[in-house]
């Protein structure tokens, strides 16, 4: 982590994404689908990083371009494609986790969450200290009230800024920076309880 973690993000900016979510405002086909294969990777770690099942994981990022692309003519700012995109994938996995709390009310059993498919992590780590890793990080997450938790996710495993986290939770960035504030704090004061060093990810 660096600093504060509050520094904003370059965004859809970087490698011309900008004017490929303009072409594909004006309905051009190729341009949406060059924007899934800049996106693809990092929507899907952000998805699995919360279901923990490849196969669950892999149908709603599918779900979530297929919404982004029927629902694309509603983005009115082609710079936030990313958080707008981020958003349609939260709002994805809560539908599909109230879907999958409900079946097992009934019964139905939900899939075990993948042993053969490490959590996602930075690149460059070996497979047992990732695993190591994400372990410790997902300890310390469960250990954060929700909105903590996701702004926490969204700003250091998602790599989203300031103002894209608040439009992709739909908050203000007062409020996200808020809650980040806390979460780092509480990261510094007890993330030795879980295994990490706070002073050295600073």
């Amino acid at each position: 982590m660096h600093g504060d973690g509050t520094g904003k993000n370059q965004g859809d900016d970087a490698g011309g994404s900008i004017s490929l979510v303009n072409a594909a405002l004006g309905g051009d086909r190729p341009s949406f689908e060059r924007l899934i294969t800049i996106h693809q990777e990092g929507i899907f770690r952000m998805v699995y990083a919360r279901m923990q099942s490849r196969a669950d994981a892999e149908d709603v990022v599918q779900d979530v371009f297929l919404s982004a692309y029927r629902n694309l003519a509603s983005l009115r700012e082609p710079e936030l494609f990313k958080a707008w995109l981020y958003r349609i994938a939260l709002n994805r996995v809560r539908d599909f986790m109230r879907k999958r709390k409900l079946m097992s009310l009934f019964g139905f059993t939900s899939k075990e969450a993948d042993e053969d498919y490490p959590d996602p992590g930075p690149d460059g780590f070996d497979h047992l200290a990732a695993r190591r890793f994400w372990s410790r990080i997902n300890d310390f997450l469960s250990s954060l009230p929700p909105l903590q938790r996701e702004v926490f996710r969204l700003r250091f495993i998602d790599d989203l800024g300031i103002h894209e986290i608040a439009v992709a939770l739909g908050r203000n960035e007062s409020t996200v920076k808020t809650h980040l504030y806390r979460a780092l704090d509480k990261f510094r004061t007890e993330g030795s309880q879980y295994g990490m060093s706070p002073q050295e990810e600073s």
